[in-house]
């Protein structure tokens, strides 16, 4: 018997596929939603290799009408949606940009829209179901930068913020009515076979998470956050 089905936005081979496999491993079908339908068919392809029921459906984060458009083809190849998870991300074409002394209301636009707005209208797309079933789970993940002063990543700190004081308010508003909504921030590095960072353990907190079904946010930070952030800066630059 099916456990339901998890939707991941911003599906990628790093993060989101370790939860696909965490979840799809306790029975879920698995929906994944990225911009790279090639990417999304290998994703696809390693799960499916796996013994895990999935499918790709194909959206920009930041587009919200194909946003929607893809969550409802994900329904209806699935049914409802028990579990979102939102981690999209998406590399600065000039990462100097995102600094806050030169920070534009351009800039600071598409990174609102992809970690913020992009998870509004994911969850408007599942929490009726979830309302009507009385269950579900929403998991929004944002960066270190959402709840550290990081002056280089000025704009994912105004998106991430965002994002994670949105879902902060979906767990208070949902209280009572089935459906359980929390913050996921991390705040490291994730590499494969990093004792801290690596994708899989990661996923396992996703998991917990989800069972559980009572704290606001989980917070995972690094053992020594300044070299963390030094390594990012550096990366960054």
């Amino acid at each position: 018997m099916s456990a339901g089905t998890i939707l991941i936005v911003g599906a990628g081979p790093g993060l989101g596929l370790s939860i696909a496999r965490t979840f799809g491993r306790e029975g879920f079908g698995v929906a994944l939603v990225g911009r790279s339908p090639e990417r999304l068919g290998q994703l696809v392809a390693r799960l499916v290799e796996d013994g895990i029921e999935a499918a790709g459906f194909v959206a920009d984060a930041t587009d919200r009408d194909a946003l929607t458009e893809a969550i409802a083809a994900a329904k209806v190849r699935f049914g409802p949606i028990d579990v979102l998870e939102y981690s999209p991300i998406a590399p600065a074409a000039d990462p100097a940009s995102l600094a806050a002394t030169v920070l534009t209301a351009e800039v600071a636009e598409q990174a609102i829209g992809l970690l913020a707005l992009g998870a509004v209208a994911s969850v408007q797309a599942v929490l009726p179901d979830m309302l009507r079933q009385g269950s579900g789970t929403i998991l929004i993940t944002t960066g270190g930068s959402a709840i550290q002063h990081q002056p280089f990543l000025a704009a994912f700190s105004m998106g991430g913020g965002a994002a994670r004081n949105y879902a902060l308010t979906l767990h208070a508003a949902l209280a009572g009515t089935g459906v359980y909504a929390a913050s996921v921030c991390i705040a490291l590095g994730i590499r494969k076979g990093d004792p801290e960072g690596d994708p899989d353990l990661l996923a396992t907190r996703y998991l917990a998470l989800h069972k559980a079904r009572e704290q606001a946010e989980l917070q995972i930070l690094a053992r020594s956050q300044l070299e963390d952030l030094r390594e990012f800066a550096d990366r960054s630059g």
